[in-house]
Order: C-alpha cells, then structure tokens, then sequence
C-alpha cells in the first residue's frame, strides 16, 4: 500500500483519539503467602487468557503519549508488578487495516513488543505471519505502526504471537520439579479437552502460578480465565 495513504489513515485515527490524561500509579507487591496451595501440589494451575495487547518503552510512550504523560493503573495483573494500564493504542499493518484500541501493559520496558493471536494478524491483513515467541524474543519478527493521541511510531520488529507459557514462582517450581525454561505438557478439560504440548516454564521471584493462553487457544478450547490446567510430565503422557 502506498506510504501515503497510511499516513492518511495515521492521521485519521490520531483526530479520533482522545487525549490520554492521569498520574501514575504504584502497585503494592503481592503476598507471598499461599503459594503453595493443594492445587500447585497437584500440579494444577490457573489459566490466564491473554488478549492482544503491547508493552511500550519510555521513548515510544513519550512519542504515543506525550513527553510528560505516564502509565495509570487500570487493574493489577497476577504476575507481581504487572498491570493493565488505561492507556491505549490502534495498530496500522501495512496494508493499511487498523486493530484498536489495544491495552498498553505497564511498567514501561526496554524495548516495544506488540503481542497478537493469529486471528488478529489475519484481520490485519499481515503476509507474513508473526513468529511464535518467548516475550521479549525478536528474531526475525515484524514490525507496525502504532498510533496513540499525541503521534504515532512505526517499529521495525517486536510483533510476534506469544508462545504458550506457565509463569512460576521458585518455591512453586521446587515443589514440581520444574526448573526456568523446562517445556512441559498441560492438559486442559474445556468444552474440547486436549493436551497442549511445548509448553514453557517460567520461574522468577515476581512470578505467580498461571499458564498463559491466547484468545485463539482458550476459545478454541472452551476456557477462561481462572479455568485449570494439569501439568503432565513425559511419565504420565
């Protein structure tokens, strides 16, 4: 599609936004009572369906946002530190199809990450699909416009589609025998049970039980968040 005409549909999509406003806020860290429940002894987890969504670096929010702007807090996430902001933006693919507005999640990071289900990339009209990767993994990944109310940014990589993933505590991961970047299977018992393989472990001291799953998956599985899923072992496959 031609330049111009995204920057037109940029321009269009910038009128439209309302200015973002409010202060930061700070999230109190979570408990680390209850860790270790019957269910995590079990190897049960809670699942966590992740939508679309984008991680921002200072340098893009302040371009998206304003230079003085900062992220306000819409609801804490269950990872500790983590949380669903207020602030939103519209992605531009290239050929000019607009998704939007998609959720900023906060803190701020390093570098800016655009995370989309396979059926968010096919209404974008995308011809090259974005990889499965581990957050923060951009090899060989795409890039997007981005609009916010105070501009745009266009990024030259840091689209992917999130691979599946269970977030771990350590003394939780000890109790499984599971350690940081171990793969396992899980089995969910939805509307459509299955056996979910390539699972990855992730075990951090900020982290809290819960596999991550995109829309794609939960809904072609018939779950939601706060559904279960059985870690299996190779033993019991």
């Amino acid at each position: 599609m031609d330049e111009r005409v995204v920057d037109t549909i940029v321009a269009r999509v910038l009128e439209r936004l309302a200015s973002s406003r409010g202060n930061a806020s700070s999230l109190m860290p979570q408990s680390d009572n209850g860790l270790i429940s019957e269910d995590i002894k079990a190897g049960r987890v809670p699942i966590g369906v992740s939508a679309r969504h984008v991680h921002l670096s200072r340098e893009h929010h302040a371009i998206l946002f304003g230079a003085d702007s900062q992220l306000t807090v819409l609801r804490p996430l269950k990872q500790v530190g983590e949380y669903a902001s207020e602030q939103q933006v519209t992605i531009v693919s290239p050929v000019g199809r607009c998704l939007g507005p998609i959720r900023v999640l906060g803190p701020l990071r390093s570098t800016t990450q655009v995370e989309l289900s396979l059926t968010d990339c096919y209404g974008l009209g995308l011809k090259r699909l974005p990889p499965i990767r581990p957050s923060g993994d951009h090899r060989d990944t795409s890039g997007i416009t981005l609009v916010g109310p105070a501009g745009s940014i266009t990024i030259a990589a840091g689209v992917i589609r999130a691979n599946r993933h269970i977030h771990m505590h350590p003394s939780q991961a000890s109790v499984l025998g599971l350690r940081d970047r171990d793969v396992v299977a899980v089995r969910i018992e939805g509307e459509r049970p299955a056996i979910l393989f390539d699972v990855q472990v992730r075990v951090a001291e900020t982290f809290r039980a819960e596999l991550h799953l995109d829309t794609d998956d939960a809904n072609a599985l018939g779950v939601k968040t706060g559904d279960l899923a059985q870690i299996l072992r190779s033993d019991r496959l």
